[in-house]
């Protein structure tokens, strides 16, 4: 099981590489999920991709297989973008397309901002620059609390997904990999988000950024989307109907089209 170490634990990653024998050499893509997702989120994702750059997903830390940390762990954005580079340096990619949905989005462009030389392109799913409200931790904890984990997931399913966006497999398979998420991950990685504002250096991320952002997010409106494109100096926005915040899932083989395109021509 490869694993990045970290003076705070092991992060679990896997790393795809079925690039067609011949190609002139590409950057690698890292992904990075969100809360209450897994890397299998990405795994539509890959068909589209996996001729022309080897490909690199990861559990965040406090999840699945990699660290779960105990009470005193200090959560922190910079703690996240560590994670990261740990990853990206554990599997062999020194500068790479990074690509971030929700929390890993707003991770995504805090990396940018502290490794430029690094990243090749961004890719920002259904997250933002802007953080979380305390009424919005207080509303999960009070879901977590009255109803644990299960009750949250399932609530939290109506805000990712309209009913006809998935086949019940599908949505058997998000809800299991949501419902397997501790309560108190759930609740730190949110906490991170609280304050958190990159809108005055965003300038500085000169890579050519690609931003896909649903319709119906209740977490992110359009117009905060559209605010992060204004301040970025190089940024191309999608916004995708008939989608919630669970638009990286959902809509797999359509976002993987339009990174594909985008690193075609900008990549």
């Amino acid at each position: 099981m490869p694993l990045a170490t970290t003076r705070q634990g092991g992060l679990h990653y896997e790393a795809i590489d079925q690039v067609t024998s011949g190609r002139a050499p590409r950057e690698p893509i890292l992904f990075h999920h969100g809360i209450g997702a897994s890397a299998g989120i990405w795994t539509g994702w890959f068909p589209a991709l996996a001729d022309a750059h080897q490909l690199v997903s990861f559990d965040m830390r406090g999840y699945g297989r990699s660290n779960i940390p105990a009470a005193d762990f200090k959560w922190s954005l910079e703690q996240m973008v560590e994670d990261l580079f740990a990853v990206a340096d554990a599997a062999g990619l020194r500068r790479f397309h990074l690509v971030g949905e929700s929390i890993g989005g707003t991770v995504a462009l805090a990396a940018a901002l502290a490794e430029p030389q690094r990243i090749a392109t961004l890719t920002v799913s259904n997250g933002a620059h802007l953080g979380a409200s305390i009424q919005r931790v207080e509303a999960w904890r009070r879901q977590l609390d009255e109803g644990g984990v299960k009750a949250w997931s399932d609530a939290f399913l109506r805000d990712r997904f309209h009913d006809d966006a998935l086949s019940s497999e599908q949505r058997a398979w998000f809800a299991a990999q949501q419902e397997k998420w501790p309560q108190e991950s759930i609740l730190n990685a949110l906490r991170v988000l609280i304050g958190t504002d990159l809108s005055s250096r965003l300038n500085a991320i000169t890579q050519p950024t690609l931003l896909l952002h649903p319709d119906g997010s209740p977490f992110i409106p359009v117009p905060v989307m559209a605010e992060l494109h204004r301040l970025l100096p190089d940024a191309e926005l999608n916004v995708i109907g008939h989608s919630r915040h669970g638009l990286p899932y959902s809509h797999a083989t359509f976002c993987a089209s339009l990174l594909r395109a985008f690193l075609d021509r900008r990549g």
